[in-house]
């Protein structure tokens, strides 16, 4: 047994929703339409895609508004306590999104771990729904179907699902250091784990050695899985990976890294603890690079 695997089920931000996602419902109208008429059915509430709070940092619901079609909602699944939840498909998001809202980031350092997983999963849902109103096939208006799961193009008849992007996250590991880097577009000291999407025909592994490669100039061998995330902005699936480097001579592209720096597990305990002479910023809690320097920290 690897070092690594007694921690690859660790949980992260946005993982350990509580919902059965009752996909034996969604298919079913019958059954579909029993749900959205169940007395105990909330509705998350969303303030364009970001969440609204309740008390004690819940994520904030309601009920079925008088008039509410069900056709404008997504089936989120069934709480543990046998209540349905839905998501309205009827939002409007900002014209111009960030990557990461600046607000988002602020709330969900304050909500209940299970809220915002269900939270991550309802963002990416109602996202993808505003995203794809027409059938990339021929064009034509698309319509939701399968309790939210799905859009069906009513004029060629195609069927179009959620998806979720691969991208690995990586470190990379040198006789004792990791190397860490600092995209442009971060504040000024904030460092994170490198990262990339997995592209057609690519193993993760592939992905980590040629993203290492392309970005820091590095060539890399074993790579070992540790966890992963899925992350709702807009639908991703973190793959955290550890990579070892045959070597700690640096070539960044400057284009996708602003600094990159190997640093020891001194230097990310002192980022940990806030010291006033540390070496980065850590990356933010809710990131799963977090958790992946915090898993190398304790796990020498």
């Amino acid at each position: 047994m690897s070092k690594t695997e007694p921690e690859r089920a660790m949980p992260t931000p946005f993982t350990g929703g509580p919902l059965d996602r009752v996909d034996q419902v969604r298919v079913d109208p019958v059954q579909l339409a029993a749900t959205w008429a169940d007395p105990r059915t909330r509705i998350v509430r969303l303030d364009g895609l970001d969440p609204v709070l309740g008390e004690g940092g819940t994520l904030a619901t309601m009920p079925v508004p008088a008039g509410a079609a069900l056709a404008d909602h997504a089936l989120l699944g069934i709480r543990p306590d046998g209540a349905p939840l839905f998501a309205s498909l009827r939002v409007t998001p900002p014209s111009e999104p960030p990557a990461v809202p600046p607000r988002v980031w602020q709330i969900a350092a304050e909500m209940q771990a299970e809220d915002l997983a269900v939270y991550g999963g309802a963002r990416s849902l109602v996202d993808w729904h505003q995203r794809h109103r027409f059938c990339a096939n021929c064009g034509q208006p698309t319509m939701a179907t399968k309790g939210g799961w799905s859009r069906r193009c009513e004029a060629c008849t195609t069927e179009h699902f959620p998806r979720t992007d691969p991208v690995v996250i990586m470190l990379a590991e040198y006789e004792g250091k990791v190397l860490i880097a600092r995209n442009p577009r971060f504040p000024p000291g904030r460092f994170s784990a490198l990262a990339g999407f997995v592209e057609p025909g690519e193993s993760f592994e592939e992905a980590v050695r040629r993203e290492l490669w392309e970005e820091t100039g590095i060539r890399t061998g074993r790579v070992d899985y540790l966890m992963s995330q899925p992350w709702p902005f807009p639908s991703q699936l973190m793959i955290a990976c550890m990579a070892q480097a045959l070597s700690d001579a640096l070539t960044l592209d400057l284009t996708e890294v602003a600094e990159a720096m190997w640093v020891s597990r001194a230097d990310v305990a002192k980022a940990f603890a806030g010291h006033a002479d540390a070496r980065f910023l850590p990356p933010t809690r809710i990131a799963v690079a977090h958790h992946m320097l915090k898993h190398w920290l304790e796990h020498p």
